[in-house]
């Protein structure tokens, strides 16, 4: 993308590579070729943008009567308080007119002054400035000074000076009109419900001015868990922080329709192994049903164990890969049941010889129709591209 004064270049990493590395050898490439950048450019700036940075959880402010400038003022307090809720990350208010204070220039005032727009705006730049000027010791402390200060209101920006003529001080006031006011209009947001809104008529016939708060997690954090508490603390702040003039909807909570995804997941194993246990106990018993009902949860343990090990979180992948691969767990131990159902139906033996006879006959086709399956898996190891981390 290129405008006047400003130039954006997206570049795209292949999925899979690492990101870390993939980073270094950007900027490597871009000081590489630093001889090729125009006169006048000032520097470049490499801003990552990852899938984390999306917002998780969405909350929309709005009321019928506070303008939308005094609802971005709401909504700033709301961001910084949320800062401190744990695990949350870039923070942004989107729509309304922020606070701006104004400066505008009398030209005849200020070329009667025999000033001009530079050094207005040279005085304004360095009035508005604070530095780290030393330190001193005294009494065994080592103290620091700072000069300079921070304009806090539109009277000190009114009350600068700005120059000197005939010996007299030139204030901003004398050739400017200074307010303390909204920004200029740059978009307009607007908040209106549907059909299916859940509200009044009156409410759902009207249109409001709003403010869009977006929140969005760490990486490697459960959006659910963050999104809760980003929720919990917003709902503390109303009444208090958030006038009771001014309501608060809930536009959009991924940690909700996740947690609704994984625990629809959930639902499915939980049916296909009571669907497998029963089918178990309809043919063969109740012991070798109870057999596999044991081993089901066993080897899953050792499975999400060795997951959390290699740093593989629970999410809807590797929830689906368990529902799918509980067809193969369940063969083994259902070829070795069966086996020994029929040992002791002949009863040609003591039941513990029994069972040691039947898995004996049956471990090594068990064994190799085991490795046959994880061979035939193995080749998805070498996917590469968005399909890899699914394989």
């Amino acid at each position: 993308m290129s405008r006047p004064d400003l130039a954006v270049v997206t570049v795209r990493f292949y999925v899979g590579e690492d990101r870390i590395a993939s980073l270094v050898k950007l900027h490597n490439k871009i000081k590489t070729h630093i001889d090729l950048v125009p006169p006048g450019v000032s520097g470049w700036v490499i801003k990552p943008v990852e899938v984390d940075d999306v917002p998780i959880v969405n909350f929309t402010l709005y009321s019928a009567t506070v303008s939308d400038h005094g609802l971005r003022r709401v909504a700033e307090e709301v961001v910084d308080r949320l800062q401190s809720v744990h695990n949350t990350s870039v923070t942004s208010v989107i729509g309304g007119r922020p606070r701006q204070v104004r400066v505008d220039i009398d030209p005849v005032a200020l070329a009667a002054r025999g000033l001009d727009l530079l050094e207005v705006r040279r005085a304004l730049a360095g009035a508005n400035l604070e530095l780290p000027a030393g330190h001193f010791q005294r009494q065994n402390e080592d103290l620091l000074v700072r000069g300079g200060s921070f304009f806090l209101s539109a009277e000190e920006v009114d009350g600068l000076v700005i120059g000197v003529q005939n010996g007299q001080p030139v204030y901003l006031r004398d050739v400017a009109q200074v307010t303390d006011d909204m920004a200029e209009a740059d978009q307009y947001t607007r908040f209106r419900f549907g059909p299916a809104g859940g509200v009044s008529a009156v409410d759902r016939a009207g249109e409001f001015q709003a403010v869009n708060i977006a929140v969005a997690k760490k990486k490697g954090t459960n959006a659910v868990v963050v999104a809760k508490g980003v929720i919990e603390a917003v709902r503390q702040m109303q009444g208090t922080i958030i006038p009771d003039d001014i309501r608060v909807e809930i536009t959009r909570n991924y940690g909700e329709t996740a947690d609704h995804k994984v625990n629809e997941l959930i639902t499915h194993l939980v049916i296909a192994v009571v669907t497998v246990l029963g089918l178990v106990l309809f043919a063969l018993g109740w012991r070798e049903a109870l057999i596999v009902a044991v081993s089901i949860p066993i080897i899953y343990s050792l499975t999400l164990l060795i997951n959390y090990w290699f740093g593989y979180t629970i999410n809807r992948v590797t929830l689906f890969a368990l529902v799918l691969a509980l067809g193969l767990l369940v063969d083994d131990p259902i070829v070795d049941v069966e086996n020994i159902y029929r040992h002791f139906k002949m009863k040609k033996e003591p039941p513990r010889d029994a069972v040691l006879t039947a898995i004996d006959e049956v471990r090594p086709p068990v064994i190799l129709a085991t490795l046959a399956v994880i061979l035939s898996f193995l080749p998805m190891l070498f996917i590469t591209g968005m399909m890899g981390p699914y394989m």
